[in-house]
């Protein structure tokens, strides 16, 4: 029985930041994946990873970032000219499929984020995030309780949050790392491609027509 579905945001309800490195790699004449291989080798505690605790600010980031894709793929990577990068476009059909869950089942969100205006001000995007934000019963920011995925305490604070049994959860995440703790408290678990292959997902897990 299905009590909550929890999403990750970024590649679940917008579009994946990946297509942008690839175009910002292209243009600059970076080595390929460069920004996807930095953003993984020691994923628990490279820059990526400190500045979506906010543990270190966004000068520190601007330059581990570059020492450490010039050391894994030896070209230099400032960190600011990767952030502007992230914001993806919100998927439609998932926040309405967001809507239709929120009205039967406890929702959740569990995102890898960085300190409030690292990226800049986008005042029209964030008031319509804001308005998707709100669909949510509970909402865990890494960067705002100094933990991220995939630790599997940040799972575990939003299962509590929510009053609801792991094996009773739906967990959607666009990066198979961060599905893995999640599987292993005993949730059910969607990787995310596309919003249609999500939604297809969704509907045969819930049981309910969402497309």
């Amino acid at each position: 029985m299905i009590e909550a579905v929890i999403f990750d945001f970024g590649g679940v309800l917008t579009t994946s930041p990946f297509e942008a490195f690839a175009r910002f790699e292209a243009e600059r004449g970076f080595p390929v994946d460069i920004i996807r291989n930095t953003n993984a080798a020691n994923h628990l505690e490279n820059a990526w990873a400190k500045f979506e605790r906010a543990e270190i600010d966004i000068d520190t980031f601007d330059r581990l970032f570059a020492e450490e894709s010039r050391a894994l793929g030896g070209a230099e990577v400032r960190g600011r000219e990767v952030l502007p990068l992230l914001s993806g476009d919100l998927r439609p059909e998932m926040v309405e499929a967001l809507k239709r869950i929120s009205g039967r089942f406890k929702t959740g969100c569990i995102t890898n984020n960085l300190p409030a205006n690292a990226i800049g001000s986008r005042s029209g995007r964030s008031l319509y995030v804001a308005e998707v934000m709100v669909l949510f019963n509970h909402v865990i920011e890494s960067a705002k309780v100094g933990l991220r995925k995939p630790d599997p305490r940040i799972y575990q604070m939003m299962v509590e949050a929510l009053g609801v049994d792991p094996k009773h959860c739906i967990y959607l995440d666009d990066l198979g790392v961060n599905l893995k703790p999640a599987r292993a408290m005993g949730m059910t678990t969607i990787k995310v491609t596309s919003g249609r292959q999500a939604i297809a997902e969704l509907e045969a897990t819930t049981g309910m027509k969402l497309g």
